[in-house]
């Protein structure tokens, strides 16, 4: 792969993530600005968990059969401008709701997309793409950086305004043009015979035959529930007690991931693959636990803590998970059980997480005068997160752990 094609996927990475970074992270305090309850925000942020669902349909049964990927990216990038750029003129919570859902079903379809274009291009996957996808999470890190500069450059606080959604249908609108130019990626799947089993990854229900692997499916969608208020309502929360430029201070959380990405390999080698899965769940009930008994005042290191945590907290169970499923599934069926966890987290976990439970609990505890109680908030999670930890350690076997014969 040479140097310029290198760049046009660097850059690719970049603006895909910028984009969901410049709107998703401050959505909560927009919306808690112009009244939504609780319920709504977490409805708001569900449409990416519903779309997580229904995208696979349309990569499997459309994009990957009929159309080039770049030109497919460009589209769907160029809707989402207008439908972002929609979001800032509603404040209805339904029209808005409808709004963002339409937008994210736009969104959802080119994360698979820009990997596929990726991938085509890449000549070693494991050596080259991980120096790519890294513009990804800086993308993101650059958009939160960049509100908290605005924030400042206009002497104003923009996380609780529409000027972040705006900066995202912005990006949106030059990824949309930008992916034309990108490298031509036929579509894959062309002439093939796809059925719903593939797209779900219905294959990998055989492996639900081992226990642990039944355990590991269910603590994934389990632990993906409490998950819904961290994504949902830090932000807010943040704002809320008066911490200031959280944005910026948000994407730690990011470059933890980037840190703890890199000294993985080192802990897999002491752990394993059990007790790598464990601290990552484990650090989330520390994580809401720093929430909920910290301040801007002596306490702040508690807030800084709880979002540095982030790399462990993502890396440790995510990319492990994604590591373990990699080792115990069968060759011929890796790839449909690499979706079928997606689709249990991302999308089932993270739906019930933001729909049923998230929005409900910051809504019974809020304050008539304004604002919420907000250590009795985070110490919902903190428990769920907790139970199932302690259900994970009891109940998970893995082999893969066991030290060899001498």
């Amino acid at each position: 792969m040479n140097v310029k094609v290198r760049t046009e996927l660097s850059i690719m990475m970049f603006l895909q993530f910028f984009i969901w970074g410049a709107w998703a992270v401050t959505l909560g305090s927009y919306l808690n600005a112009i009244e939504f309850s609780g319920t709504w925000i977490s409805r708001a942020y569900a449409t990416t968990a519903i779309a997580a669902i229904v995208s696979p349909f349309f990569i499997g049964m459309v994009a990957d059969r009929f159309f080039s990927a770049q030109k497919v990216l460009g589209i769907l990038h160029l809707l989402g401008a207008v439908l972002m750029f929609a979001a800032t003129r509603v404040t209805d919570p339904i029209a808005f709701f409808v709004v963002l859902l339409a937008y994210a079903l736009c969104y959802m379809p080119t994360l698979a997309l820009v990997n596929a274009i990726a991938f085509k291009q890449i000549d070693d996957t494991e050596r080259q793409f991980p120096a790519i996808r890294v513009f990804g999470t800086i993308g993101w890190i650059v958009a939160g950086l960049a509100i908290t500069g605005v924030s400042r450059a206009l002497d104003k606080n923009i996380e609780p305004t529409n000027i972040p959604l705006l900066m995202a249908a912005g990006c949106s609108l030059l990824m949309g043009l930008y992916s034309f130019a990108l490298p031509k990626t036929p579509p894959a799947a062309a002439g093939k015979q796809v059925s719903i089993g593939d797209i779900l990854g219905l294959d990998a229900l055989k492996l639900m035959k081992d226990l642990s692997f039944t355990v590991f499916v269910l603590a994934s969608l389990l632990i993906c529930i409490p998950l819904a208020f961290y994504y949902n309502f830090t932000n807010m929360f943040l704002n809320e007690v008066g911490w200031a430029d959280v944005a910026g201070k948000m994407t730690f959380g990011q470059m933890s991931e980037v840190a703890f990405m890199l000294v993985m390999p080192f802990f897999f080698k002491r752990l394993g693959i059990k007790y790598m899965l464990l601290v990552g769940m484990l650090a989330w009930v520390a994580r809401y636990g720093f929430f909920a008994y910290g301040n801007t005042g002596s306490m702040v290191w508690m807030f800084y803590l709880g979002i540095l945590l982030h790399g462990i907290c993502y890396d440790f169970f995510f990319v492990t998970g994604q590591i373990y499923v990699d080792k115990v599934a069968p060759e011929s069926i890796r790839a449909s059980a690499q979706g079928f966890i997606a689709l249990v987290t991302y999308g089932v976990g993270m739906a019930i997480g933001s729909l049923l439970v998230a929005g409900a609990v910051v809504d019974s505890f809020a304050i008539e005068e304004g604002g919420h109680v907000w250590r009795n908030i985070w110490l919902v999670p903190a428990g769920m997160a907790l139970v199932v930890a302690v259900l994970f350690t009891f109940l998970f076997r893995t082999k893969l752990d066991a030290k060899p014969a001498e």
